[in-house]
């Protein structure tokens, strides 16, 4: 068994509170929270122009709606092990609904009204926020999201599953290791234990993620698949739904 240092059962206790990727405000360095903030603001600037110059009106509700969905969903934690719980993330799931564009600029929304309101996650910080749970979230989780449909079966709901609880637990994953990395460049706690613990814990948290994702889903395609950003043929829609 590895020893315990006072140092490393410090850094433990620092991070266990702080397990959900929002970080708050005066663990990023100066340096670090500045890199994020212009890739932030770089890509809420394209993604507006996209949105604006390839989506049509009636994409506005339903990124309303999304938007909510996603907020409420946040503000509801599922316990696991060790004292900690996770919540819904909600890239992959805006990915798939709007599309990576769309769905990254609700994503920021989302942020943005949780730190300003409820604190959950720090202002100086929140570039970092949104390039880990939007950037990563969203664009990581729609590209593999779709990679794996095409591969398994676009049109299929086999396809569609397969692709979407793969890459919900892969954006919250991929997302940990990414927070993990900018608080040790920060010098906020030592590389290895922030990398173990994200590492670990999310690797619990993405399941619940991809449950969570695959369930909403699940219940457009059955009910309305037109409103995903890549809808199935109607015909195979039918012959491969789930009965």
């Amino acid at each position: 068994m590895p020893k315990m240092t006072a140092s490393t059962i410090s850094d433990s206790f620092l991070l266990q509170p702080h397990l959900a990727l929002h970080i708050p405000d005066g663990y990023l360095s100066l340096p670090v929270s500045l890199i994020c903030w212009v890739i932030a603001i770089a890509l809420i600037a394209i993604s507006l122009k996209r949105v604006q110059s390839e989506y049509q009106e009636r994409a506005v509700p339903l990124m309303g709606v999304c938007a909510a969905f996603i907020f409420a969903a946040q503000m509801i934690n599922f316990p696991i092990p060790g004292g900690t719980s996770g919540h819904l993330l909600g890239g992959t799931l805006a990915g798939a609904l709007l599309g990576p564009w769309a769905g990254s600029l609700v994503m920021t929304v989302v942020f943005i009204v949780q730190a300003t309101l409820f604190q959950d996650g720090g202002l100086t910080v929140l570039g970092a926020n949104i390039v880990n749970m939007g950037l990563i979230g969203t664009f990581g989780g729609y590209y593999l999201y779709k990679a794996i449909r095409s591969a398994v079966g676009f049109n299929s709901w086999r396809g569609m599953a397969a692709g979407v609880a793969i890459a919900a637990w892969t954006s919250v994953f991929v997302a940990a290791i990414a927070c993990a990395v900018q608080l040790a460049l920060s010098g906020t706690i030592a590389l290895p234990v922030s990398l173990s613990a994200m590492a670990f814990w999310h690797t619990l948290i993405g399941i619940g993620e991809a449950i969570i994702t695959l369930l909403a889903l699940s219940y457009v395609w059955r009910t309305r698949p037109d409103l995903l950003f890549d809808p199935p043929r109607r015909k195979a829609a039918r012959l491969y739904a789930p009965r």
